[in-house]
Protein backbone atom coordinates (compact mmCIF):
# COMPACT_ATOMS: atom_id res chain seq x y z
CA UNK A 1 0.00 0.00 0.00
CA UNK A 2 1.04 3.49 -1.04
CA UNK A 3 0.33 6.56 1.43
CA UNK A 4 0.76 9.99 -0.97
CA UNK A 5 1.63 13.00 1.30
CA UNK A 6 1.81 16.14 -0.87
CA UNK A 7 2.44 19.78 0.15
CA UNK A 8 3.79 22.83 0.43
CA UNK A 9 7.07 23.89 2.14
CA UNK A 10 7.01 23.51 6.24
CA UNK A 11 3.37 21.90 5.84
CA UNK A 12 4.94 19.05 8.47
CA UNK A 13 4.89 16.35 5.74
CA UNK A 14 8.23 14.78 6.66
CA UNK A 15 7.26 14.72 10.32
CA UNK A 16 3.59 13.52 9.91
CA UNK A 17 5.06 10.84 7.42
CA UNK A 18 7.05 9.62 10.27
CA UNK A 19 4.67 9.39 12.78
CA UNK A 20 2.05 7.87 10.59
CA UNK A 21 4.39 4.76 9.19
CA UNK A 22 4.90 4.42 12.86
CA UNK A 23 1.47 3.76 13.72
CA UNK A 24 0.87 1.56 10.82
CA UNK A 25 3.95 -0.48 10.53
CA UNK A 26 5.06 1.17 7.42
CA UNK A 27 8.10 2.50 5.74
CA UNK A 28 8.60 6.46 4.98
CA UNK A 29 10.31 7.68 1.66
CA UNK A 30 11.04 11.33 1.80
CA UNK A 31 11.22 12.35 -1.95
CA UNK A 32 12.25 16.00 -1.04
CA UNK A 33 15.52 14.25 0.64
CA UNK A 34 16.60 12.86 -2.51
CA UNK A 35 16.72 16.00 -4.20
CA UNK A 36 18.27 17.74 -1.42
CA UNK A 37 20.93 15.55 -2.09
CA UNK A 38 21.20 16.26 -5.91
CA UNK A 39 21.79 19.83 -4.85
CA UNK A 40 24.01 19.14 -2.15
CA UNK A 41 26.33 17.29 -4.67
CA UNK A 42 26.11 19.85 -7.71
CA UNK A 43 26.84 22.46 -5.01
CA UNK A 44 29.92 20.96 -3.87
CA UNK A 45 31.04 20.35 -7.68
CA UNK A 46 30.72 23.83 -8.70
CA UNK A 47 27.88 22.26 -11.11
CA UNK A 48 25.36 25.37 -12.39
CA UNK A 49 21.58 25.06 -10.96
CA UNK A 50 20.95 25.55 -14.54
CA UNK A 51 22.94 23.23 -16.13
CA UNK A 52 19.91 19.89 -16.26
CA UNK A 53 22.58 17.50 -18.00
CA UNK A 54 25.17 18.15 -15.38
CA UNK A 55 22.08 17.78 -12.67
CA UNK A 56 20.90 14.72 -14.81
CA UNK A 57 24.37 12.78 -14.24
CA UNK A 58 24.21 13.51 -11.05
CA UNK A 59 20.49 11.84 -10.56
CA UNK A 60 21.70 8.89 -12.85
CA UNK A 61 25.18 7.76 -11.29
CA UNK A 62 25.43 8.87 -7.54
CA UNK A 63 23.68 5.80 -5.61
CA UNK A 64 21.11 7.92 -3.15
CA UNK A 65 20.72 5.48 0.22
CA UNK A 66 18.92 5.60 3.12
CA UNK A 67 20.11 4.42 6.02
CA UNK A 68 17.40 2.93 8.76
CA UNK A 69 17.85 2.41 12.48
CA UNK A 70 14.60 0.09 13.34
CA UNK A 71 12.80 3.07 12.26
CA UNK A 72 10.37 4.01 9.26
CA UNK A 73 12.23 7.07 9.02
CA UNK A 74 15.71 6.76 7.82
CA UNK A 75 18.40 7.99 10.40
CA UNK A 76 21.03 8.77 7.83
CA UNK A 77 21.03 9.83 3.82
CA UNK A 78 24.17 8.78 1.55
CA UNK A 79 24.88 9.86 -1.70
CA UNK A 80 27.72 7.84 -2.64
CA UNK A 81 30.06 7.69 0.47
CA UNK A 82 29.02 10.96 1.52
CA UNK A 83 26.66 11.19 4.46
CA UNK A 84 25.16 14.50 4.17
CA UNK A 85 21.99 13.90 6.75
CA UNK A 86 22.79 17.19 8.40
CA UNK A 87 24.45 18.59 5.34
CA UNK A 88 21.20 18.53 3.31
CA UNK A 89 19.23 20.79 6.19
CA UNK A 90 20.94 24.80 5.58
CA UNK A 91 19.66 27.53 4.50
CA UNK A 92 21.84 27.10 1.27
CA UNK A 93 20.29 23.96 0.18
CA UNK A 94 17.22 25.22 0.87
CA UNK A 95 17.83 27.76 -1.48
CA UNK A 96 19.13 25.39 -4.14
CA UNK A 97 16.95 22.97 -4.38
CA UNK A 98 14.11 24.61 -6.09
CA UNK A 99 16.04 25.28 -9.15
CA UNK A 100 17.19 21.41 -9.00
CA UNK A 101 13.46 20.21 -8.90
CA UNK A 102 12.24 22.03 -11.47
CA UNK A 103 14.66 20.16 -14.26
CA UNK A 104 12.66 17.22 -16.08
CA UNK A 105 15.36 15.26 -16.73
CA UNK A 106 16.17 15.19 -12.78
CA UNK A 107 12.89 13.90 -11.90
CA UNK A 108 12.73 11.82 -14.33
CA UNK A 109 16.07 9.78 -13.21
CA UNK A 110 15.05 10.07 -9.40
CA UNK A 111 11.62 9.24 -10.31
CA UNK A 112 12.74 5.81 -10.81
CA UNK A 113 14.60 5.06 -8.35
CA UNK A 114 11.38 6.51 -5.93
CA UNK A 115 9.43 3.95 -7.47
CA UNK A 116 11.73 0.96 -7.18
CA UNK A 117 12.58 1.45 -3.29
CA UNK A 118 8.30 1.86 -2.49
CA UNK A 119 7.09 -1.05 -4.66
CA UNK A 120 9.50 -3.19 -2.16
CA UNK A 121 6.72 -2.97 0.62
CA UNK A 122 4.36 -0.44 2.10
CA UNK A 123 5.24 3.16 2.24
CA UNK A 124 4.11 6.43 3.24
CA UNK A 125 5.65 8.71 0.35
CA UNK A 126 5.62 12.25 1.05
CA UNK A 127 6.55 15.06 -1.57
CA UNK A 128 5.19 17.74 -3.97
CA UNK A 129 4.69 15.69 -6.52
CA UNK A 130 3.47 12.14 -5.11
CA UNK A 131 0.30 11.63 -5.34
CA UNK A 132 -0.17 13.42 -8.88
CA UNK A 133 3.49 12.00 -10.92
CA UNK A 134 5.10 9.28 -9.00
CA UNK A 135 2.14 7.34 -7.32
CA UNK A 136 -0.75 8.51 -9.42
CA UNK A 137 -2.63 5.26 -8.21
CA UNK A 138 -1.61 5.53 -4.51
CA UNK A 139 -4.46 4.06 -2.36
CA UNK A 140 -4.74 7.18 -0.04
CA UNK A 141 -3.67 10.42 -1.21
CA UNK A 142 -3.61 13.32 1.04
CA UNK A 143 -2.31 16.92 -0.07
CA UNK A 144 -1.17 18.74 3.46
CA UNK A 145 -1.14 22.24 3.55
CA UNK A 146 -1.60 25.33 6.75
CA UNK A 147 -1.60 29.24 6.02
CA UNK A 148 2.04 30.44 4.97
CA UNK A 149 2.28 32.28 8.33
CA UNK A 150 1.59 29.03 10.77
CA UNK A 151 4.12 27.17 8.28
CA UNK A 152 7.47 29.87 8.63
CA UNK A 153 6.13 30.26 12.29
CA UNK A 154 6.70 26.46 12.26
CA UNK A 155 9.65 26.37 10.83
CA UNK A 156 11.03 29.66 12.99
CA UNK A 157 10.51 27.17 16.10
CA UNK A 158 11.82 24.67 14.42
CA UNK A 159 15.28 26.40 13.97
CA UNK A 160 14.99 27.10 17.59
CA UNK A 161 14.53 30.98 16.59
CA UNK A 162 18.09 31.20 15.08
CA UNK A 163 16.62 32.23 11.65
CA UNK A 164 14.80 35.51 11.04
CA UNK A 165 10.73 34.94 11.21
CA UNK A 166 10.04 37.58 8.44
CA UNK A 167 13.05 36.26 6.38
CA UNK A 168 11.51 32.43 6.44
CA UNK A 169 8.04 33.61 5.94
CA UNK A 170 9.23 35.53 2.72
CA UNK A 171 11.38 32.44 1.68
CA UNK A 172 8.47 29.99 2.14
CA UNK A 173 6.60 32.50 -0.07
CA UNK A 174 9.37 32.36 -2.63
CA UNK A 175 9.56 28.60 -2.52
CA UNK A 176 5.09 28.41 -2.66
CA UNK A 177 5.43 30.36 -5.89
CA UNK A 178 8.61 28.78 -7.67
CA UNK A 179 7.14 25.03 -6.70
CA UNK A 180 3.33 25.93 -7.86
CA UNK A 181 4.54 27.26 -11.14
CA UNK A 182 7.17 25.19 -12.62
CA UNK A 183 6.55 23.88 -15.59
CA UNK A 184 7.20 19.73 -14.62
CA UNK A 185 5.07 18.79 -12.29
CA UNK A 186 4.05 21.39 -10.12
CA UNK A 187 2.70 21.44 -6.71
CA UNK A 188 -0.88 20.59 -6.78
CA UNK A 189 -3.71 18.59 -4.99
CA UNK A 190 -4.47 15.22 -6.87
CA UNK A 191 -8.02 15.45 -8.20
CA UNK A 192 -8.57 12.40 -5.93
CA UNK A 193 -6.44 13.69 -2.66
CA UNK A 194 -7.94 14.73 0.58
CA UNK A 195 -7.25 18.30 1.51
CA UNK A 196 -6.13 18.54 4.89
CA UNK A 197 -5.77 22.01 6.06
CA UNK A 198 -3.54 21.79 9.33
CA UNK A 199 -3.39 25.37 10.59
CA UNK A 200 -5.03 25.12 13.50
CA UNK A 201 -4.83 21.21 14.28
CA UNK A 202 -1.85 19.51 16.12
CA UNK A 203 0.69 17.07 14.94
CA UNK A 204 -0.94 14.61 16.50
CA UNK A 205 -4.59 15.03 15.09
CA UNK A 206 -3.20 15.14 12.01
CA UNK A 207 -1.47 11.94 12.63
CA UNK A 208 -4.48 10.29 13.73
CA UNK A 209 -7.09 11.34 10.87
CA UNK A 210 -4.49 9.90 8.04
CA UNK A 211 -4.38 6.82 10.08
CA UNK A 212 -8.12 6.75 10.63
CA UNK A 213 -8.56 7.49 6.87
CA UNK A 214 -6.33 4.43 6.03
CA UNK A 215 -8.02 2.33 8.58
Amino acid sequence: MIIAIDGPSGAGKSSVANDVAKKLGFSCLDTGAMFRAIAWKAVRKNINLSDEDGLEQIAIHDKIAFVHDNNPRYKDIYIDDDKITDEIRTPEIDRAVTPVCKHAKVRKALLEQQREIANSGNYVVDGRDIGTVVFPNAELKIFLTADVEERANRRFLQNNKEQDYDYILEDLKRRDYEDSHREVAPLKAADDAIILDSTNMTQEEVVEKICNLVN
